[in-house]
């Protein structure tokens, strides 16, 4: 019987062969990447959670802060003027975040490069580093405030950590917290603030001394047009508004 000659295999042409593109195989190599990346923040965040205190004593830490360096607790609601003005420069987005805004949050490994802050902290990340990390921004006070946010946003109302807020920042000339700022600055109480002088005091949160209205009138005019731009830009006024406020007088009293 004639055997039939066996014919040599041959292999498919390359082009016929499935092939993983060089795009493909980059996108799976950062899908694990980051899947990776996830699973330590979220380790991390366990081992802060544990590591951190709990933050039921918020209010009697405002409390005491205030005692101590002669300030006065806010009365009635927080008023509406600076509370706008305060969310529309600080954070936009209080409220519909968990107490970090993860957006602001990308911005702050950079932040540690250069050594500053590039800001993105939420109202309950600043509080917590007031209360609980003596003002410290440090690599490790950065990383508590966080967990420390996320504490404080599931323990307490908005309207409670606006109050602790605006009571436990520092407003510049001994004056510690609203109520103090609002008096000493223009003898008012918080809620009788027009537009004009609300956001001249909220521009003094992030730097008392260089936007001090007193000592330096033109910086804090500048700041002040900073805070009115954002509440143009999350709609709370109108750019003629904004523009008007902007030329109106302070009337400072104190001195």
């Amino acid at each position: 019987m004639a055997h039939l000659e066996e014919q040599p295999r041959t292999s498919a042409p390359a082009a016929s062969r499935p092939r993983r593109s060089r795009g493909a195989r980059i996108r799976r190599a950062g899908l694990r990447s980051l899947g990776g990346l996830l699973v330590l923040l979220l380790a991390a965040f366990a081992v802060g959670w544990a590591a951190t205190p709990g933050v039921a004593d918020a209010e009697q830490r405002v409390a005491a802060r205030l005692a101590a360096l002669g300030g006065t607790p806010t009365t009635g609601e927080v008023p509406g003027r600076i509370a706008a003005a305060l969310l529309a420069t600080e954070d936009s987005r209080f409220g519909s975040h968990p107490g970090i805004d993860w957006r602001g949050a990308l911005r702050a490994p950079l932040g540690v490069v250069v050594g500053r802050d590039l800001g993105g902290s939420t109202i309950q990340q600043q509080l917590a580093r007031v209360l609980y990390e003596d003002g410290a921004i440090d690599t490790g006070a950065r990383a508590r405030s966080v967990v420390l946010a996320v504490k404080l946003d599931r323990a307490w109302s908005d309207e409670q950590l606006l109050r602790m807020y605006l009571d436990a920042v520092y407003f510049g000339h001994g004056f510690h917290g609203v109520q103090a700022a609002a008096e000493g600055y223009f003898g008012l109480a918080p809620a009788e603030l027009d537009w004009a002088q609300a956001t001249v005091l909220v521009g003094l949160v992030q730097a008392p001394s260089a936007y001090d209205p007193l000592a330096h009138p033109e910086l804090a005019a500048a700041r002040q047009g900073h805070v009115l731009d954002r509440l143009v830009a999350v709609g709370t006024l109108t750019r003629a508004e904004a523009d008007a406020i902007a030329a109106e007088p302070w009337h400072l009293t104190a001195g």
